[in-house]
């Protein structure tokens, strides 16, 4: 028997999980389903959210639902949480996109871009925030290290920048106090002593 790092898989209710998901995003196109009543020229009353733009309702509701189920279900029937299983499912929701275009092609050309999107989103980690930090670590510790890390020598930064703009190696300022006695003759030392 092989063993694998990763624990066994555990089915979902693809039911359930089509249920919810169908309340959400009918919920969602309710909302843009008054959004276009509110936006209409005429003046259609509150039932205009059904009888007019009720369409929009049934659709995201259907997409959700199709989703959903169908990527619950790869993934019960694979027995993996991958990738594919949201490109299968974004496959089907698409193709209810498609449905409402009454073409065949189009069908197939809704199905495979929310596929292709659904699995490059998922295959790329799936969250559109960035990674998430690790609590454990002290965040001071954390960019001390990071500091450390990427810290680099000051001769290395001089010889590539020079001095200036706030950055100045050593005996920086005796070289400005030679410098400035040579141009214009005046020893800063004594000046400053002089002014204390």
């Amino acid at each position: 028997m092989a063993s694998n790092d990763s624990p066994a898989y555990q089915p979902k209710d693809a039911v359930g999980g089509a249920a919810r998901s169908t309340l959400i995003l009918g919920g969602a196109g309710l909302f843009l389903s008054a959004v276009q009543n509110t936006l209409t020229r005429q003046n259609v009353t509150g039932w205009g959210v059904i009888t007019r733009t009720g369409g929009t309702i049934g659709l995201f509701a259907a997409i959700g639902g199709t989703f959903e189920f169908a990527r619950v279900a790869a993934a019960n029937l694979r027995e993996k949480e991958d990738a594919y299983n949201p490109a299968i499912g974004g496959f089907f929701a698409g193709g209810i996109v498609g449905f409402r275009m009454r073409s065949f092609p189009a069908v197939i050309g809704y199905g495979a871009a929310l596929a292709t999107l659904q699995g490059v989103f998922e295959y790329t980690g799936g969250k559109l925030h960035g990674y998430e930090a690790d609590t454990s670590v002290d965040q001071y510790e954390r960019k001390e290290q990071l500091r450390r890390n990427r810290r680099r020598p000051i001769e290395e930064t001089l010889q590539e920048l020079g001095e200036g703009r706030g950055i100045y190696g050593p005996g920086y300022d005796e070289r400005r106090r030679e410098r400035i006695q040579k141009r214009y003759g005046v020893d800063v030392a004594q000046n400053a002593t002089q002014a204390s």
